[in-house]
């Protein structure tokens, strides 16, 4: 094999193995800025992970479709199987973060977030005004027109 093969074959490696994915990194169940969290902080990061977990649901389709090509195209040319992701980073990430909602849920009811449906404790000024009750229409008198009594057949 000639010099420039070699150094080729190294370059194509090379490229192909760094599309062959990343190191999970899950994120961690318990968080030391917990403690410190409010109702909205939870929301918040609750909003965030969701967001999250499509774009992972997302990268894991498009994982999978880099793999299958990458499987298909090895059978012509070898070296690319080298470029295929069998980690599973989404999926461990996922799993992490589905982990995270379950407790930021627990924390959430624990502080009893979401008592008054998500609106902001009012303050109020004013003492509040009573409505004035509207008088009571007097009630229908019922018409009823007597049906003529059914004639006898002989």
């Amino acid at each position: 094999m000639s010099i420039f093969k070699v150094v080729a074959l190294c370059a194509v490696a090379a490229a192909v193995s760094g599309c062959a994915g990343r190191a999970p990194a899950p994120v961690s169940v318990v968080q030391p800025q917990d403690r410190y969290m409010d109702c909205a902080a939870v929301t918040i990061e609750v909003q965030t992970n969701n967001a999250k977990v499509q774009q992972l649901a997302s990268d894991k389709g498009l994982k999978v479709a880099q793999n299958v090509a990458a499987g298909v195209a090895g059978l012509v040319v070898p070296v690319l199987w080298f470029g295929m992701d069998f980690q599973g980073t989404a999926d461990t990430e996922i799993q992490a973060l589905q982990a995270r909602q379950q407790y930021l849920g627990a924390l959430a009811e624990q502080r009893h977030c979401g008592d008054n449906a998500g609106e902001p404790d009012k303050v109020v000024a004013e003492s509040p005004k009573k409505p004035r009750a509207k008088p009571k229409a007097p009630p229908p008198v019922p018409t009823a027109q007597a049906a003529p009594p059914p004639a006898e057949q002989k």
